[in-house]
């Protein structure tokens, strides 16, 4: 470890992923957001996390989960302090063949963000101007790193590409890929798509059902969007308009391990309407890096299977 540590390679990351944090939070505080300091783990976390499952521990008798993402939290907090976010550390026990797709860690950073009474249009606003501000500013900043790099980082212009999950379904098909109505993108069908364009680009208005349970339903469409990198790089922020009505919250938690905690749903009677996101750090700083595996763009990688 300490012969990789010592690489210009790895000293030019560190230098940029820690411009890439000085950035996030200089945008944000200068939007009026407050950082709040997550938990570690708890009893209740995010249970919409795909194929992966939880990592738990054992805390004085009692079984708590570690943090798969801060989204159940967070908009509870910001009903309360208003436009907030977090540099949450997030565990996920992903499959053992996600160490082969290049862009998964079992153990990995999120900014996690959460605005009272915006939209999902408004989110995604957001979205693209902080990613915007954060390419411009390494490029500014570590010109000598992203050369050391050999990354050809381009600041995208705005606004980001908007294309709706249906349209999405059909560019992939023209592309050769299986995609499906009712469903999320497949990778192949994802990572065709992120070729195909040469900047980063929205997908949104998902299925009913094929997402987060917290994310607010009109119209059979989910009031949510993915941001994804070009260049192959793929899905790197996902967020939503949130379900905010408590009887709604109730049908779409039962069966979870959210209904056995008194915390949480005493918690989440007064919700304020709120839309949120998630962007990687890791897949942000692989992004800008241009490099070829997720697991080059942290000092402590926590793969998949181990």
């Amino acid at each position: 470890m300490c012969g990789i540590l010592g690489r210009k390679e790895m000293k030019a990351l560190v230098k940029i992923q820690s411009e890439i944090v000085r950035e996030i939070r200089r945008f944000l505080f200068k939007k009026g957001f407050l950082e709040v300091l997550p938990p570690l783990f708890d009893e209740v976390t995010d249970p919409g996390i795909r194929r992966a499952k939880f990592f738990e521990i054992e805390f004085y008798g009692k079984s708590y989960k570690l943090m798969s993402a801060l989204t159940v939290h967070k908009q509870i907090l910001a009903s309360h302090f208003g436009k907030i976010f977090s540099f949450c550390p997030c565990f996920r026990k992903e499959d053992k063949k996600a160490r082969y797709t290049k862009r998964h860690l079992a153990q990995f950073w999120q900014v996690e963000v959460e605005i009272p009474y915006a939209s999902y249009e408004d989110a995604m606003k957001l979205v693209e101007r902080l990613v915007q501000s954060v390419c411009k500013h390494v490029k500014e900043k570590c010109r000598k790193e992203l050369k050391v790099l050999k990354s050809d980082l381009k600041v995208p212009s705005l606004p980001f590409p908007r294309i709706k999950h249906e349209d999405a379904v059909r560019i992939a098909r023209k592309l050769g890929r299986k995609a499906y109505w009712e469903k999320e993108l497949p990778w192949e069908a994802e990572k065709a798509l992120s070729l195909h364009f040469k900047q980063p680009f929205f997908i949104f208005l998902y299925p009913a059902g094929s997402r987060g349970f917290y994310e607010k339903i009109e119209s059979r469409k989910s009031l949510s969007f993915d941001l994804i990198y070009d260049s192959g790089f793929g899905e790197g922020c996902s967020g939503s308009e949130r379900e905010c009505e408590y009887e709604k919250i109730l049908k779409k938690i039962k069966g979870t391990h959210l209904e056995k905690s008194k915390w949480y749903l005493d918690s989440i009677k007064k919700l304020k309407p709120s839309s949120g996101f998630g962007i990687g750090l890791e897949r942000l700083t692989r992004y800008i890096c241009k490099l070829p595996s997720i697991e080059k763009a942290t000092l402590f990688p926590r793969i998949p299977g181990g």
